[in-house]
């Protein structure tokens, strides 16, 4: 009966969408699943924090997800240490919370604002919840949104009879091991100040400049340069001059941008190879390829040397 009634709701929000309501076969409950294989697809409009996004179907309708299975830590009211596991009920750890908070929402707007992600629902839970919100796992990039929060640190897992949350304990326990992101608040005396744990992917503090990174160009990279790119996103409301900012690899290679400035919501694309620079395209002037398709670093630096984004993948 639970997986009729999910099914009907679900034709009736791919109808909706604008979509046909034929319904895709049942998901894998225990592996990622990418757009094209979820029960819908949705454009990320706005990041309310690390666990709520707002979305648009392709109709222009618009709904508010909440990341199945997951939770981050408060941006808009206060934390509660004992809902994560060894953080204690003192100021400093919610001081600490609070921080992390604001990188898993830095980082989901990083991710997700302007991307096209895949939405699959979970038998045990239904479709919405107490606020009317969708419950849903968000795939992107080839990978599931809700486990890489959690693995990474970003989130504790938020207790219920979700069908993945064998897998999401399990990521949560090695983090918790690791003292990844999050839990490096678990201890008696959590560090102050800027977070320092070891979530692999971050932007800047308060999310003002995006990372995107297209490392695996077309065909052979080192032939294909122009299509092997960092795209660098203003978030802020105000414009920001990227003069004598410097983009870094992981072994020293380094990009210095000339007299560009990012409007707000504006992006520039640094290129590794040559072409005419404008005001939304630069190019690095490389002869051979920048980024490690098995992994890297994108490193940005101010005038004055001080990190203001990095991201790893």
């Amino acid at each position: 009966m639970r997986r009729s009634l999910l099914a009907a709701a679900l034709a009736v929000l791919l109808v909706l969408a604008g979509c046909s309501a034929t319904l895709p076969a049942a998901p894998d409950d225990s592996a990622p699943s990418d757009p094209g294989s979820a029960d819908l697809t949705v454009t990320v409009t706005r990041v309310v924090d690390g666990d709520t996004l707002k979305v648009e179907y392709a109709n222009g309708t618009e709904d508010t997800v909440r990341l199945l299975g997951v939770d981050t830590p408060e941006v808009h009211a206060e934390n509660t240490p004992d809902e994560f596991e060894g953080v204690p009920e003192t100021d400093a750890g919610r001081e600490c919370l609070g921080r992390w908070g604001e990188r898993a929402s830095a980082f989901a707007k990083d991710e997700l604002t302007g991307e096209t992600v895949g939405l699959t629902f979970d038998e045990n839970e239904g479709m919405r919840g107490y606020y009317g919100r969708l419950l849903a796992y968000v795939s992107y990039d080839g990978g599931e949104f809700n486990y890489r929060l959690v693995s990474e640190g970003y989130a504790r897992v938020y207790d219920s009879q979700f069908e993945r949350r064998d897998r999401f304990y399990h990521a949560e326990a090695e983090a918790q091991q690791a003292g990844t992101g999050l839990w490096e608040c678990a201890t008696e005396s959590p560090p102050t100040g800027t977070a320092t744990g070891t979530a692999t992917s971050t932007a800047t503090p308060t999310g003002a400049l995006g990372i995107r990174i297209n490392a695996d160009a077309a065909g052979n990279d080192n032939e294909n340069l122009n299509d092997e790119y960092v795209v660098l996103t203003n978030r802020e409301d105000e414009a920001v001059s990227l003069a004598g900012w410097t983009v870094e690899d992981d072994a020293g290679k380094t990009y210095e941008f000339g007299d560009v400035t990012l409007d707000p919501g504006a992006s520039v694309t640094l290129h590794s190879g040559r072409g005419d620079d404008t005001a939304s395209d630069v190019y690095w002037g490389r002869d051979s390829a920048v980024w490690n398709n098995g992994g890297d670093t994108v490193t940005v630096r101010d005038a004055d040397g001080t990190v203001v984004a990095e991201k790893s993948y």
